[in-house]
């Protein structure tokens, strides 16, 4: 039920961040004297409709998007007698650019709300980039299967001291090598221990054999050499099927999993800073985008989804209901800001028929007309849109194939965030 509800909640979520960011263009249409024809939510076939003035609002079948029609928003738009002063594309550039940008505008605020209510309410992870270094906080059994990890509502199920202590690994120390690998952090010493598993198993070990190899640990300023048993365990994947890897059973302290309070003025500060890390995180994930398309296609097939993998709308929202089904409400709602982010970051892209391609095509027609006047020339008028057809028409095929295969990945081999 928690899992069901987290899935509307954040579809919802979604929706109303799609009818703010077409709200932001129809409000700064209107602000400037641009007549704005329809105003719907959806794409496809219509489901309701009403019309106030001279706008029509509905909603349509297909609740993946939305879209504000201008009078006039290109050369190419056709136009009624009655619509001629108020057209989008005879207006000054400062205006036609607002009004491009507006959307991406509210997606920004939206998602600065959103951190700044986390701020207030539970705080902020931390965004320093620091190491976690692998130092023993605790040392514990593992559970060998993915039922026994999945039992007593996560917490495991498991007996005994453990590999670790059973290997001599004390509170306090670091580890710095592993069967003669340097590991500088808690996730290569992971990745290590994976290696070993995979290797035993391979080797014909089964779940709950122990393997021992070499390992080095920094206690007190001193190096000391241990005989590190590592326990083959049965671990998920991504794709719902099941490994073989190795597990030591020890737990660290992680600066960085620790919230940062704020209260309503240090909230302000705090909210800047962690947006300047999802703006930076999302501009790095649009970089990456197109070589991720791949592995999203072998997922589809049976290959391991990363849980760092692009996600649709679909795969969003049973994020959203894992995180609602598992109490993490403050993580529901960074999703949500994340994705905001994302929406902005994306639409920014200036290639038509993005937000940014379309502000792109006005600045480019100021700049020419400038070189224009330098020669003595009358302004160019608006840009010759049937000449910029065939790329708009290339990326919205791109996107399309994009996200209906990303679609499908999200139903057949989501990405688990527990």
């Amino acid at each position: 039920m928690d899992y069901a509800l987290g899935v509307f909640l954040f579809a919802l979520g979604i929706a109303v961040t799609i009818a703010l960011h077409e709200a932001g263009h129809m409000v700064a249409a209107r602000s400037f004297g641009m007549r704005v024809r329809r105003y719907f939510i959806g794409f496809g076939p219509t489901l309701w409709s009403t019309t106030r003035g001279h706008t029509e609002y509905g909603l349509k079948a297909i609740p993946f998007g939305g879209f504000c029609d201008i009078a006039g928003m290109t050369a190419l738009d056709p136009y009624t007698e009655d619509e001629k002063p108020y057209l989008m594309v005879d207006r000054p550039a400062w205006q036609r650019i607002a009004v491009m940008l507006a959307g991406v505008f509210v997606n920004i605020v939206l998602a600065m709300a959103i951190i700044f209510g986390v701020a207030l309410v539970w705080g902020l992870p931390s965004t320093s980039t620091q190491q976690v270094p692998a130092v023993v906080a605790e040392t514990m059994c593992t559970p060998a299967t993915i039922a026994d990890a999945k039992a007593d509502g996560g917490a495991g199920r498991c007996e005994g001291d453990g590999p670790a202590a059973d290997s001599g690994l004390q509170v306090g120390d670091t580890v710095t090598s592993v069967n003669g690998v340097a590991v500088e952090d808690f996730p290569e010493m992971v990745e290590q221990l994976d290696i070993v598993g995979a290797d035993a198993a391979d080797a014909g070990a089964s779940v709950g054999d122990r393997v021992t190899v070499p390992a080095t640990v920094d206690r007190d300023g001193s190096t000391v050499t241990l005989d590190l048993q590592v326990e083959v365990v049965e671990r998920e994947t991504q794709s719902g099927g099941s490994t073989l890897t190795g597990a030591i059973g020890m737990r660290i302290d992680n600066p960085n999993a620790e919230l940062v309070q704020y209260n309503p003025i240090t909230a302000v500060g705090g909210t800047v800073d962690y947006s300047w890390y999802i703006v930076k995180e999302t501009a790095k994930a649009l970089v990456d985008l197109p070589q991720r398309y791949w592995p999203v296609v072998e997922s589809i097939f049976g290959g391991d989804r990363s849980n760092d993998s692009p996600v649709s709308v679909v795969g969003a929202s049973r994020a959203g209901g894992e995180l609602i089904e598992h109490d993490q409400w403050m993580a529901f709602l960074l999703l949500l800001a994340n994705l905001n982010f994302f929406l902005a970051a994306f639409n920014l892209v200036p290639l038509p028929p993005m937000d940014g391609g379309h502000a792109v095509i006005v600045l480019y027609e100021k700049i020419r007309d400038w070189f224009r006047r330098r020669r003595g020339l009358e302004p160019g008028g608006p840009a010759d849109y049937t000449r910029l057809l065939p790329v708009t028409y290339a990326i919205t095929a791109i996107l399309l194939v994009f996200g209906v295969t990303v679609m499908v990945a999200d139903v057949v081999n989501p990405v688990r965030l527990f």
